[in-house]
């Protein structure tokens, strides 16, 4: 069984547990059902740099990341640096991520902020919002068509910017409707880690201009990022790069340093 297999597996187990604890109607009643959500995708439009940066304490591919660092730490440094966005990982048994690091990054900064999770239900989409997320991701490699187009359609109902990701042409192809914002293409192979920036060189060619295109996973030099703006990219998420170190916002402010000149 594949990695991606096995997470999805546990997740649908996790959310069935989650649904029993907290049901739709306590979530629709969190304060943050009515703040006014920032659109991740506009900032991407407007930025010099478009940088999302990622907090991500560990991952299956590099087990651990950095597991010392403060979340609020780590979201007030990402602001300063200037970022143009925030992702957090909010899967615990194979990330370290929770609902909790959602929550303080929240009180924390005003950046947008995207719940990097596995949907696979509609359940995850509200308790995204109930938690203070701008955006969603879904995966195209674990849903349907239908799926897809059920959860981004949902996500747009409740102000969520929705970022879909995608390894290949077929997920792409399978992928593309007017509920999405954000077309992201992960140069990492889910199933080998393999990562090369020519997934986004090849798939940059087939995302229609309506959407904003996004290149994530191995990006670690301000090289990479001037290598695939050609390709149309206005979106670059970055984690394991700003994450690996002792500050990971100062990290990202030196990186935005190095683009701007």
């Amino acid at each position: 069984m594949d990695i991606l297999t096995q997470i999805v597996n546990d997740k649908r187990k996790e959310v069935q547990l989650q649904k029993n604890r907290v049901s739709t109607q306590q979530l629709e009643q969190s304060a943050f059902f009515e703040r006014e959500t920032v659109s991740l995708a506009n900032k991407l439009k407007n930025s010099v740099t478009g940088i999302i940066a990622e907090h991500k304490r560990r991952s299956p591919s590099k087990s651990v990341i950095n597991e010392s660092l403060n979340i609020k730490d780590v979201a007030t440094g990402y602001e300063n640096a200037g970022v143009s966005g925030m992702s957090v990982l909010t899967d615990n048994k194979y990330f370290g991520g929770s609902l909790d690091d959602l929550l303080i990054a929240r009180a924390n900064c005003k950046l947008p902020l995207l719940r990097k999770e596995f949907i696979i239900d509609e359940y995850q989409i509200i308790e995204a919002k109930s938690n203070g997320a701008d955006v969603i991701l879904l995966i195209a490699a674990i849903l349907t068509q239908a799926e897809i187009k059920q959860f981004s359609e949902l996500a747009k109902s409740l102000h969520l910017d929705v970022l879909l990701e995608v390894h290949n042409k077929e997920e792409l192809h399978k992928s593309i409707m007017p509920s999405l914002d954000m077309l992201g293409v992960n140069n990492r192979n889910l199933k080998t880690f393999d990562v090369s920036l020519e997934t986004s060189k090849v798939l940059s060619q087939l995302i229609p201009d309506d959407f904003v295109k996004v290149s994530e996973s191995g990006i670690s030099s301000v090289n990479a990022i001037k290598e695939l703006r050609p390709y149309g990219y206005q979106g670059f998420l970055i984690g394991e790069n700003f994450m690996k170190t002792n500050a990971p916002g100062e990290s990202a402010a030196k990186f935005i340093n190095g683009l701007r000149t």
